[in-house]
């Protein structure tokens, strides 16, 4: 047995431990207490540790309510959206560069009936609600919302899996078809345009994502500002005047190093204690004759 597996069995011994020693004390807590209360964590599942496997993500996109287990690997600029899974339990996972995994989709592998990995390449577009079980997706395939694609097949790209389309285990759609039905079979050939498309709705889904990514990883203090903004805006009156963006020049109608009419944000007519022009004292910083009789 090697030196790693010791340091690994003693590592799952000791956090088994500590979780019943924790389960003890709080069960201990709860019932001491005067009020009554269960409380229960629901911990994070966007990425899971299956076994020794954990996902490898690069600079991708996975929604906060989605689920990204076990062996899995990831190409930058990827996305997984809201309620998606991808699975790599029994088996690996790996998604390439620009690919989107729609909302809800089902990515899952094979091990007992056939023994078949889930590979999928770059620019792949899986469309919300669809399974990709086990099965191989080429460059630019796009597979429609509902459908499902099965053990053993393989899709070469670019290629165009029709909504609700169901290809079964083993089937092989060559490149430049697009297929539909159920079972699938191909419908017609791919046009010039359709491959474009396909290309032109990667990269639209991946700057969709990089937007997304950005408002999940805001702090409550962001989100906070940002409603104040927005109900700023909804109730100012377009008559009155309006706010300055930040690549805009500051007012030149400023009054007394306190901000313009209508830019009471952030001004220290809104926050006393920041930092400003004192306005209150002589030149040479002495406090006014006024401030000193105040003070007696």
């Amino acid at each position: 047995m090697s030196l790693s597996s010791v340091v690994a069995d003693v590592v799952k011994s000791v956090g088994k431990a500590t979780r019943v020693v924790g389960q003890a004390l709080d069960n201990l807590g709860s019932r001491i207490e005067v009020a009554k209360h269960t409380e229960r964590l629901i911990p994070s599942t966007r990425f899971v540790s299956f076994g020794d496997k954990s996902p490898s993500v690069a600079r991708a996109f996975v929604a906060p309510s989605a689920n990204v287990i076990g062996d899995v690997t990831i190409g930058s600029g990827s996305s997984v959206w809201y309620g998606a899974t991808v699975r790599g339990d029994v088996h690996y996972v790996k998604i390439g560069e620009r690919t989107s995994i729609g909302d809800r989709a089902v990515v899952h592998v094979a091990k007992i009936q056939g023994d078949f990995p889930t590979i999928i390449g770059d620019g792949v577009t899986v469309g919300p609600g669809a399974m990709v079980h086990a099965a191989t997706l080429g460059d630019g395939v796009v597979v429609g919302a509902g459908a499902q694609v099965l053990d053993g097949s393989t899709v070469r790209g670019p290629a165009v899996i029709m909504p609700g389309a169901v290809v079964t285990p083993g089937t092989v759609v060559p490149a430049g078809e697009v297929w539909g039905g159920t079972p699938a079979k191909m419908v017609r050939k791919m046009e010039d345009s359709e491959a474009e498309g396909a290309v032109a709705l990667s990269r639209e889904t991946m700057e969709m994502a990089a937007v997304h990514a950005e408002e999940c990883a805001k702090t409550y203090e962001e989100l906070y500002e940002d409603e104040q903004e927005y109900q700023d805006y909804c109730e100012r009156d377009k008559n009155y005047f309006q706010k300055f963006t930040p690549d805009q020049k500051q007012s030149v109608d400023d009054f007394l190093g306190l901000g313009a009419p209508g830019e009471i944000f952030h001004s220290n007519i809104q926050n006393p204690t920041a930092e400003g022009p004192d306005q209150d004292k002589e030149p040479d910083g002495s406090a006014t004759r006024e401030d000193e009789q105040f003070k007696k």
